[in-house]
């Protein structure tokens, strides 16, 4: 299993390395969330942990925008109202410095064992309306079109709107399912989602034939066969 640290101060990163590595995870580390985002498409990791000096809840939005994967949050003490909004926003953990590394690897160890999914190997493929959703290779295939490639969340939004076809799925159910969490909907965060599924999956992405809007509700896979 592989986690995904970002922390700008060195000695932080070299503490925070060894912490993850005796949870039993294999390290990649960054400075910042812009780098690792290029990262997570080709290698995604199982684990994010954030140790940067930005905003925090800026951060979380960002990291949650592009993986569902559990998240710890190392922060200095904050405001009650600010680790609430972290934790509703997705944050799984808000770790607050200074830390024991003794109790950070045995939290991080039991978040793991509570994070676990069924794999995608495991998952059939899907093929409705000349789309093919490959779950073994996490690829969509349109009839007459090249195979694209999906990100974890795009995969979960595509699988979960077609085993629900014709099914209005409203955001608070797609951020439970793609995401993990069963918070507040945000619908921001499901509308840039599915901005971006479309992209890859609609032959016209302004004007959609698979992943249908319904106005103030939600989205259905409701495909246009004509």
């Amino acid at each position: 299993m592989y986690a995904m640290l970002l922390a700008e101060n060195a000695d932080e990163r070299a503490v925070l390395s060894l912490v993850l590595q005796r949870a039993g995870l294999a390290v990649t580390a960054a400075r910042s969330l812009d780098r690792a985002m290029k990262s997570w498409l080709e290698r995604p990791s199982d684990l994010i942990v954030l140790a940067l000096s930005d905003d925090p809840l800026t951060l979380v939005r960002r990291t949650r925008a592009d993986t569902p994967a559990p998240l710890i949050v190392i922060t200095g003490p904050l405001e009650e109202d600010l680790c609430f909004s972290l934790l509703e926003a997705g944050a799984d953990l808000v770790v607050f410095r200074p830390y024991s590394a003794r109790l950070l690897i045995a939290q991080t160890q039991a978040l793991m064992r509570r994070a676990g999914t069924v794999p995608l190997f495991s998952l059939p493929t899907l093929s409705q309306s000349g789309l093919t959703l490959d779950a073994a290779n996490r690829t969509v295939e349109i009839a007459g079109r090249h195979s694209r490639r999906l990100t974890h969340l795009e995969f979960r939004l595509l699988y979960t709107l077609m085993t629900h076809r014709g099914q209005v799925m409203p955001s608070e159910i797609i951020v439970e399912r793609v995401w993990g969490y069963s918070e507040r909907g945000d619908k921001e965060l499901v509308r840039g989602l599915v901005s971006r599924l479309r992209s890859k999956v609609e032959p016209k992405p302004r004007s959609p034939r698979y992943i249908r809007t319904v106005s103030g509700v939600g989205y259905s896979f409701d495909p246009d066969e004509a």
